[in-house]
């Protein structure tokens, strides 16, 4: 069997234990795409991993100093489910695969009530992806999966780009459960797999605070807002997108809430607007969508955070509380942090953290694997 040789740097990041190579890294590749061994230059065997030659990352290794098959991919995600299974999520949708935190590289899953929504952008994961399947449908027994394949890192891959049901049927609309509250996701269409699943215990945490007037900015479907609603005496949604606030105010009416008002708007101008009325909230959800996708965007991002998180600091009564959000890989949380400190200062208020989080326990985080981390939550109380 021919073997993925490393390079003197290849071997150093190896030792670390994050579980990417990139190309450039190794003296050479199998041209066969599946699992392989991992040599040094001395052709001692390292361990396993998923190999593909054509991609940037031609490594995503599975294990260290013993061997790896399609068995060891099984195993994993017999684990993943047994894990999932001991949170008991006050949910039925959850995400039960997270790709690298579970062992399983380039592979994320996500149920949606009795349905699965699957995402794999590894080459060398697909040949063997039909075996971890039958492992969902055996323990899961779904009704139904769909595969989101149009991510362009499939492209980049080789591999196929277009969604397909890859077993039995899914339907274009799902009625999901949140703790308290229902929604709607298209698996086909929505972000991610159809939702924001990671900040599923943020918005419960937010709701248990919420009273008064409510605010929430980046609304998209409404995620954050109805666990605002059923404790605001008002609620405005705000979002650039007209059709993701349709889809807001259909789970407004699935939940009964009819006190909530929508918005089309940019979200800048808009806090500006209502800073100039005078209106103040009680309760704000801020969550706004990753401003740094590469490390170069930071600068432009930290910017932009911190004018979001000023306008909604102003906004606020005595008292209120701002519950503030970034999924951008490369903020970092001590970034974060800075950042609403600084915009504190500049909105002349004082804040109480009452509680900082990042994503939900079945999104894990794998210690030495920085991009497994990336969420920041933080919630906060003003002071003055």
């Amino acid at each position: 069997m021919s073997s993925a040789v490393l390079s003197k740097r290849g071997l150093e990041r190896f030792k670390t234990r994050h579980p990417w190579v990139y190309r450039s890294d190794t003296l050479s590749l199998p041209r066969e795409v599946g699992i392989h061994p991992v040599e040094d230059d001395r052709g001692r065997v390292l361990g396993y991993a998923l190999v593909n030659a054509q991609s940037e990352i031609s490594v995503r290794v599975l294990t260290y100093w013993k061997e790896a098959s399609v068995d060891t991919l099984i195993e994993r995600v017999h684990a993943a489910l047994d894990y999932r299974e001991s949170l008991q999520p006050d949910a039925d949708s959850y995400r039960l695969i997270h790709a690298e935190a579970d062992e399983l590289p380039a592979l994320v899953v996500d149920k949606y009530q009795d349905y699965l929504v699957v995402q794999n952008g590894s080459a060398a994961l697909e040949i063997y992806l039909d075996d971890l399947l039958q492992v969902l449908i055996d323990r899961v027994q779904p009704r139904g999966i769909l595969g989101r394949f149009e991510n362009k890192n499939r492209e980049l891959e080789g591999l196929s780009t277009e969604n397909v049901v890859l077993y039995g049927e899914v339907p274009e609309t799902i009625e999901c459960r949140e703790a308290d509250v229902r929604y709607l996701v298209n698996p086909y269409t929505g972000q991610k797999t159809g939702a924001f699943l990671d900040q599923r215990e943020n918005r419960t945490l937010l709701g248990q605070h919420a009273r008064g007037n409510g605010l929430d900015v980046f609304s998209y479907h409404g995620s954050f807002a109805l666990h605002l609603a059923g404790k605001c005496d008002a609620l405005e949604c705000i979002d650039v997108s007209e059709e993701a606030l349709k889809r807001a105010e259909e789970n407004m009416q699935l939940n009964g809430f009819h006190h909530v008002t929508f918005t089309v708007a940019n979200a800048f101008d808009r806090l500006r607007e209502l800073e100039r009325s005078g209106i103040r909230f009680d309760t704000i959800s801020l969550d706004p969508p990753a401003f740094a996708k590469r490390r170069k965007d930071l600068e432009a991002a930290y910017g932009a955070y911190k004018e979001l998180n000023l306008r909604c600091m102003k906004l606020l009564n005595p008292g209120g509380v701002l519950a503030s959000s970034s999924c951008s890989f490369h903020v970092s949380d001590s970034d974060f942090y800075e950042m609403l400190g600084d915009a504190a200062r500049d909105a002349g208020r004082r804040f109480r953290i009452l509680d900082r989080r990042t994503q939900a326990p079945d999104h894990p985080e794998m210690l030495g694997v920085p991009e497994t981390r990336y969420l920041k939550f933080a919630l906060l109380q003003a002071m003055d």
